[in-house]
């Protein structure tokens, strides 16, 4: 995890300060009570969505794999033979395959735990937790590939295409606010969420919208912020290095706070003294509940949670924070972890390999602590990413593309399945735009997002402000689940 400057830690914790004390406006509140009425939902459960952002854009059909032999083959003939010179394809006899009803399918060999996971086998024995999400993407609007490669050559300039596709930035901007079409003020779906849930749902002052992956834009809305915290807790000018005492950061973290307790005749100097030093004790706040007894998982699910494994320590701390949500008065949370470094336009199937076994261990842990503590149904985690990547090598790795699969899972989840059309691998084929098998997305992400905020509490009646180009592509007063992953 790289260091951070105090100007940046000011503003990750400002950016805290805001997200725990944003009140919301009038007319939001209005429209929650009118839709909690209509949804006529439980007024105390709990729940949780988790976010994995994979930064850099995953080679995802390196991850789920055609394993029926003549799928497979089009999948090895497109992506470069097993063992050939710059060869992409994984050797179908070392694919992890899945069982029915996706028996036609297999995963990565790093995958052991994803494996166990979607067959209900091993640690998940008789609980098929996750299932997959095929060929998902960034639309505005439903459009074939005609309509595509018109408009990129130029014809039917009006039709409505996500902005600056293939760019990381852009994509990642996408997927976070989904409002592929751009927005003047920036707002991410989990911020619209939270300021359309939060205030009903939640009593504490700590924000629903909890970031370990530093500050996003998924989770700001137009009256909700982030609270950024890390594996170890909150953000605060406390905390001691080690070594001698008084050492250099205590020093530095006492002089701060001795800034924050000034009166300052400046009324900009004066209100970001008063910011920062809410920000500040609402960590120490929530840093106290983080170390309290309550937190604790207990010595059998630490020792679930691989040391070195960054991201199995930063999943641990989204486990402790979820157990603690009625000390914090959080019914309804939000979650987003960041795992960087997929952007594999060389030493594909080395890194990915490492990557994977990484993220497989880490995924695994963190389920099987929520199974051993009872909160497997109240948590669905869902993968997200840049973008797809290209089906054909470039010669070592592969380059940005679009649509791609994702994983979602959770007790709630109805796994073992793959959701939406896994699409023709076929270079130049219906579902290739282009450019090395770029594949035009067969599911929306408004879809995807759709089934996940329909069952964290959103109401038909507020699903188009949280995603506010749902109805191109499902009826939210329809009464049907957008795709079907989410169990009744």
């Amino acid at each position: 995890m790289k260091p951070i400057s105090r100007r940046g830690f000011l503003k990750q914790l400002n950016c805290a300060a805001i997200g725990s004390s944003a009140i919301l406006n009038t007319l939001l509140n209005l429209k929650l009570a009118n839709s909690v009425a209509a949804q006529g939902g439980p007024l105390n459960d709990h729940k949780a969505l988790v976010c994995i952002f994979l930064s850099g854009g995953i080679d995802s059909f390196n991850w789920l794999v055609p394993w029926e032999s003549s799928a497979y083959n089009t999948y090895a003939i497109t992506r470069g033979p097993f063992g050939s010179g710059g060869g992409l394809a994984l050797d179908r006899n070392a694919l992890r395959q899945l069982t029915a009803p996706a028996a036609n399918y297999g995963l990565h060999p790093a995958c052991a735990n994803l494996q166990a996971m979607a067959n209900g086998t091993g640690a998940f024995a008789g609980k098929r937790r996750l299932a997959f999400v095929a060929n998902v993407g960034t639309l505005v609007q439903p459009i074939t590939k005609a309509q595509f490669n018109a408009w990129e050559n130029g014809q039917n300039a009006a039709l409505p295409v996500p902005k600056a596709l293939f760019s990381h930035s852009d994509q990642i901007e996408q997927w976070q606010t989904a409002v592929p079409q751009g927005l003047t003020q920036l707002s991410g779906w989990a911020g619209r969420c939270a300021d359309i849930l939060h205030s009903y749902y939640n009593t504490g002052n700590n924000s629903m919208s909890i970031s370990l992956g530093g500050n996003n834009v998924f989770q700001v809305g137009n009256s909700t912020q982030q609270f950024v915290i890390t594996p170890s807790g909150a953000l605060s000018f406390e905390g001691n290095t080690g070594g001698a005492n008084p050492n250099p950061l205590q020093l530095k973290n006492a002089a701060l706070r001795n800034t924050l307790d000034q009166t300052y005749a400046n009324l900009l100097t004066e209100s970001f003294s008063q910011l920062t030093r809410h920000s500040d004790e609402a960590q120490l706040l929530f840093q106290s509940q983080f170390d309290s007894a309550n937190a604790q998982l207990g010595g059998a699910v630490d020792a679930l949670f691989p040391p070195a494994n960054y991201v199995a320590t930063t999943l641990k701390a989204v486990v402790k924070t979820i157990k603690i949500r009625s000390q914090l008065g959080l019914r309804r949370q939000t979650f987003f972890v960041q795992y960087g470094g997929w952007d594999h336009h060389s030493e594909l199937l080395n890194t990915q390999a490492g990557m994977l076994s990484v993220l497989d261990a880490a995924v695994g842990a963190y389920q099987q602590a929520l199974e051993t503590l009872g909160l497997q149904d109240d948590v669905i985690t869902f993968t997200a990413s840049d973008f797809g990547r290209t089906l054909r090598s470039n010669g070592r790795g592969t380059d940005h593309a679009w649509g791609g699969n994702a994983l979602v899972f959770g007790g709630k989840v109805d796994g073992g399945k793959i959701f939406g059309s896994y699409p023709d691998l076929t270079l130049d084929g219906p579902d290739d735009v282009g450019r090395g098998g770029r594949l035009l997305p067969g599911v929306s992400a408004d879809l995807y997002f759709a089934e996940l905020l329909r069952w964290f509490g959103v109401s038909a009646g507020n699903m188009s402000y949280v995603l506010p180009n749902v109805a191109n592509f499902w009826n939210p007063n329809s009464g049907s689940a957008p795709l079907g992953f989410v169990l009744s």
